[in-house]
Parts: structure tokens; sequence; C-alpha cells
């Protein structure tokens, strides 16, 4: 970490970790963010049952974060995502709405999320819902199972094909 004499060590950067071939760094990641298409299979499972199986998902890159993918509605079987109350606001997507993911007698309250009408620049997140890692029997991205993003908010997809460090642990805030 780069230390800045009289600053508040959770506002300074921390030293990237160089990426090795084939690895990328989130520190190369823009600000602000990017969607980009992705052709990897994903593979979402809750209760014991596969809930989204698709290679046509989209994944958001920020700064910091290990990056967020965002699959189809319809890969998800129906009855899995109920809409519930409530939004949150991102300064660069816009207005974010939340689902409960139901399966197998298992129910993850707000464990997804969707941009129904997207910022600018975002518009290819509004037919689409990303889910917290961390909150499903697992998170599968060519067969490797992920890592989620600490924190309670962000929901990063860290593969190993990702490194950070990553912004959403504590001491985290001021990156």
């Amino acid at each position: 970490m780069v230390r800045v004499p009289g600053f508040p060590e959770s506002f300074r950067r921390p030293k990237p970790i160089k990426p090795k071939p084939g690895q990328e760094s989130v520190w190369d990641y823009p600000r602000p963010p990017r969607v980009e298409p992705r052709p990897e299979r994903i593979v979402v499972r809750l209760g014991g049952q596969v809930i989204a199986d698709s290679t046509d998902s989209v994944r958001v890159l920020e700064t910091s974060h290990p990056p967020v993918y965002y699959l189809p509605l319809d890969a998800f079987p129906p009855g899995v995502l109920i809409p519930r109350e409530g939004t949150s606001f991102c300064e660069f997507k816009g207005e974010a709405y939340y689902f409960d993911v139901v399966a197998g007698g298992k129910i993850v309250s707000r464990g997804g999320w969707t941009y129904p009408r997207p910022a600018r620049g975002f518009e290819a997140l509004s037919s689409r819902v990303a889910l917290y890692p961390e909150h499903m029997d697992s998170c599968e991205v060519n067969g490797e199972q992920v890592t989620f993003q600490d924190g309670s908010f962000y929901g990063g997809w860290i593969t190993q094909q990702i490194v950070g460090p990553f912004k959403g642990g504590p001491g985290t805030s001021g990156w």
C-alpha cells in the first residue's frame, strides 16, 4: 500500500498485484465501469438445483472490483426470481431493483438485482440479473467455482484469472 503521511490508511490506494500471463488486474479496469459481453458458460446452483446455465452473459468491470456477471432474465426458470420492494442507486448504472432468489426450498432475500432502465452506456443490463455468489450454493465460470468478493454490497465474482487486492473487505471503503 502506498503511504501518504497524515492521510488515513483506509483511503490509501493499495499496491496492485502484478497479473501473470492470462490474468487480469482489477486495477486495470476502468472507472467509470464498462460492460462487456462474455462467452463463458455460467452455471449457478441454489438449493441443490441449477437455477441458471448460460453462455450469454455480460460482465461489469470497475476499478478495484472483481467482475460482476449479469445473466439474461430468461436463463432462470419461472419462480426462481421473486421481485422485492426497495431499490438502490448506482452513480453509473442507475436504479437497481432486487429479487429474492428461490430454489430447492432455499430463499435468498435480495440475492439478485437488475437495472430495468439503466443509465446510458449500460443498456445491456436492462434484461439481465446479477447474483451475489456468496449466497448461492455455487457459481461457476467455465467450470471454475468462483470466490465471492468480501463485503455485503458489491457481489463480484473472483476466479483464478482475476487478481487484486479487491475493494469490499474491512478497511477498503476509501479506495
